[in-house]
């Protein structure tokens, strides 16, 4: 039998907070009404809601654009709930077709099995392991089998299934579609189902899966979920959503030093965008001090505490302390403290070769282009000559703002 949401439980002060932290920065919370009455239920009874992410480990790492529905995870986990942080290993073998044109490529066992090593360790520089329940969706997916998953495949229409604006797209367009890619829908929505979830976060490319699991609750008698969808955070060159392949991003495992200049990089009007999608402070506290730049102080100081306060949750405080004062000795041309010690052979050595075999440069066009541009430096001064060759001794390196080499030719 259907159970609906139906409570008589007030709206209490706690509950309009919870609520307040769960819209911060929110796409879309569905249905609203929903969630607050969730909310007043668990605070009259003691007993904490299910809430539910789940990833695919479609690549080894995650960076911070990942870590945008993370965050909303932990805010609702601070708020004493039970945070689900699904593995989806056998969606994994389906592939997500959300967004995609045409058929994605379904992942190796031993490829998921890889990529699910590094996903909840580096999820839980971000989540609270202690309070983390970890789940994997091969649990009730293999045992499912044929039968359940023909049973399961009655519980929803083509007709529907074609409603989904990247299906819609590709069938108008006479690409190909794989009878395959409407189980992936089902199965993520049969998570919600087997994980009983109270609430389903994902980024806005998500938002029919999560309905999907609404959907198939009902259809099994439980009482559905809400959603929530967080909005894509935008990459360091504040047009594209933050993506390796193009290369705007910043990974959650990448050198302090590298983190913290690029959090620097990005454009002062994006930096309120990340302030509330990836920073812990309150909504009050952002606030304040966009009104004091407005009043007058220099933006640099709110793009340094946003710098230091990633850094210090990917790495520590110190390290973040340590990234400013790299910082500002490379924003005065000094050089960090540091570096790494290069050995080469073969003096005298041309500088293209030089910087292709310190690692400075990827190739010897790419070196010429670099030294064209005027980005490389020996020991403080710009290099104009291409043809440049180095006698045996020990030099400091350095291309662009953040690559440099103490190398030893001899």
């Amino acid at each position: 039998m259907n159970q609906s949401v139906v409570t008589s439980f007030q709206v209490s002060d706690g509950v309009g907070r919870a609520l307040e932290i769960s819209l911060r920065g929110v796409d879309e919370l569905l249905p609203k009404d929903e969630w607050a009455k969730k909310l007043a239920r668990a605070e009259a009874t003691g007993q904490p809601l299910r809430i539910k992410l789940g990833l695919d480990p479609t690549a080894p790492d995650i960076h911070i654009g990942h870590t945008v529905v993370l965050n909303k995870m932990r805010q609702l986990q601070d708020l004493g709930h039970q945070v689900i942080f699904l593995i989806g290993d056998f969606t994994s073998l389906i592939g997500d077709p959300s967004g995609r044109n045409n058929t994605r490529p379904p992942l190796t066992p031993e490829q998921i099995q890889h990529n699910a090593e590094t996903y909840y360790q580096q999820a839980s520089l971000v989540l609270d392991p202690e309070r983390t329940e970890i789940r994997y969706n091969s649990e009730w997916c293999n045992a499912l089998g044929a039968a359940g998953m023909i049973q399961l495949a009655s519980r929803y229409t083509v007709a529907r299934m074609m409603e989904r604006n990247d299906f819609h797209d590709r069938f108008k367009a006479g690409s190909p579609i794989a009878v395959h890619e409407f189980l992936y829908p089902l199965m993520q929505g049969y998570d919600s189902v087997a994980l009983k979830s109270d609430l389903e976060l994902g980024g806005t490319d998500q938002k029919f899966n999560l309905l999907m699991g609404r959907h198939l609750q009902q259809e099994y008698g439980q009482e559905p979920q809400c959603v929530l969808t967080m909005p894509l955070l935008v990459g360091l060159d504040g047009v594209e959503k933050m993506s390796k392949s193009k290369n705007n991003y910043i990974g959650i495992t990448e050198d302090a030093n590298t983190m913290f200049a690029k959090v620097l990089s990005i454009s002062d009007t994006l930096m309120w965008d990340w302030y509330t999608l990836l920073s812990f402070k309150s909504l009050a506290e952002i606030a304040a001090l966009k009104a004091e730049v407005a009043g007058g102080r220099n933006p640099k100081d709110a793009k340094v505490a946003l710098a230091k306060e990633i850094t210090a949750r990917f790495h520590n405080v110190s390290a973040a302390d340590s990234a400013e004062q790299d910082f500002i000795n490379r924003s005065k041309g000094g050089v960090p403290d540091d570096i790494p010690e290069v050995a080469l052979s073969g003096a005298p050595l041309g500088i293209g070769a030089l910087l292709k075999q310190a690692g400075l440069a990827p190739s010897g066009s790419e070196a010429n282009r670099l030294i064209d541009g005027g980005g490389v430096r020996v020991d403080g001064s710009v290099v104009s000559d291409k043809g440049l060759k180095l006698a045996a001794g020990t030099y400091v390196v350095q291309v662009g703002k953040r690559k440099f080499a103490k190398v030893t030719l001899a």
